[in-house]
């Protein structure tokens, strides 16, 4: 009698070593040979090569460029990841990557080209991976910018689980002759101010240990005066300044900042002659209830609050006093102070 067949089920491949210590190599590959379709949605005639080489390729064209200048930033997006941790949402700390690293170089006068991405993770979720592509591209199409490379690093044991690092690189272009440096700002000359989303990128530190810890709130919390749930506040996306200042003739602005981490305290003067000083009238325009929020229970003092918070001013631009109507009404602005003689420092009027 011939012996029976038994049904065994095949043995599952063994894990390899490397992904036994917490990197997946082969889950990393398939992850980046998804990227393909969508990264190539960034990309103009310019960008050469294949997605996933050792280095990107761009060729520039700067015809109508007199003098190119090229403009390079490097950024992060701090500890706002804690609120995408906390809620499970990826996409919008992407997106604000892209949009700080733009407006870092926009200040001067440049236009993106391209932008390269790096994500340091305990460990490589797909899902996660996807939502922050997702974050990245659509940022990057809305900024006429190329993403054409970047770099994801599996570390079991540098991050906590389930926890990730970002970073960004961006260049950009702009014509010498028409660089903005701030050398043009005189005496006389008038701060328009661009409203911030919120927190944008900066002060996170603060505002967590203050709503979280220390008036025990969650993401789910609801808090009179703010439309959403807290979490949700702090996660709106960083805004994008630069196509709006490309609609201002060139020439018309004497100088750009981006109200990030400083405040208006300390990024103004970064662009100040040394024989300026920019006095904002704090009471000209309304402060987003998040920063009230976080002032009155917190019980910060009012000036480190505009040192720590962009307060509501997400990028200030000093034009020439004759200009000013017209540039208000095309950056949708407010005008928040005036250039006066000083030694390079930002003065507060409460």
């Amino acid at each position: 009698m011939p012996p029976q067949s038994k049904n065994v089920t095949p043995a599952r491949p063994k894990k390899k070593a490397y992904a036994r210590a917490g990197v997946d190599v082969d889950l990393g590959n398939l992850v980046k040979r998804r990227i393909q379709a969508r990264v190539k949605g960034t990309h103009g005639p310019e960008v050469l090569g294949k997605v996933g080489g050792f280095g990107g390729l761009f060729a520039p064209n700067f015809s109508g460029l007199r003098e190119p200048v090229l403009v390079a930033s490097v950024d992060g997006v701090g500890t706002k990841l804690k609120i995408a941790f906390a809620l499970n949402r990826h996409d919008t700390v992407g997106a604000d990557l892209v949009n700080h690293c733009v407006n870092d170089i926009a200040v001067l006068g440049a236009r993106p080209l391209f932008f390269l991405d790096y994500i340091g993770a305990e460990k490589l979720e797909p899902r996660v991976f996807d939502q922050l592509l997702s974050g990245f591209t659509r940022a990057c199409r809305l900024a006429g910018c190329a993403l054409i490379g970047g770099e994801t690093a599996q570390m079991p044991g540098m991050y906590r689980k389930g926890e990730y690092d970002l970073a960004g690189c961006i260049v950009g272009v702009v014509d010498r002759a028409k660089m903005i440096d701030g050398s043009r700002i005189k005496r006389g000359d008038v701060i328009l101010g661009l409203s911030s989303n919120g927190l944008h990128t900066n002060g996170y530190s603060l505002a967590r240990q203050i709503l979280f810890e220390k008036m025990r709130l969650t993401p789910e919390s609801k808090i009179p005066g703010i439309k959403h749930s807290l979490g949700t506040e702090l996660l709106r996306v960083h805004r994008n300044f630069q196509p709006l200042l490309t609609k201002i003739p060139a020439g018309t602005i004497h100088g750009l900042a981006h109200i990030t981490g400083g405040g208006l305290v300390d990024n103004l003067p970064r662009v100040l002659p040394k024989n300026c000083d920019a006095l904002i009238d704090t009471q000209s325009w309304t402060v987003p209830s998040i920063f009230k929020i976080i002032e009155a229970k917190g019980k910060v003092n009012r000036t480190e609050m505009y040192q720590v918070f962009n307060m509501g001013i997400g990028m200030v631009a000093i034009v020439a006093e004759s200009e000013a109507r017209k540039v208000l009404s095309i950056l949708k602005a407010k005008r928040i102070g005036l250039i006066e003689n000083g030694t390079g420092k930002t003065r507060l009027r409460f």
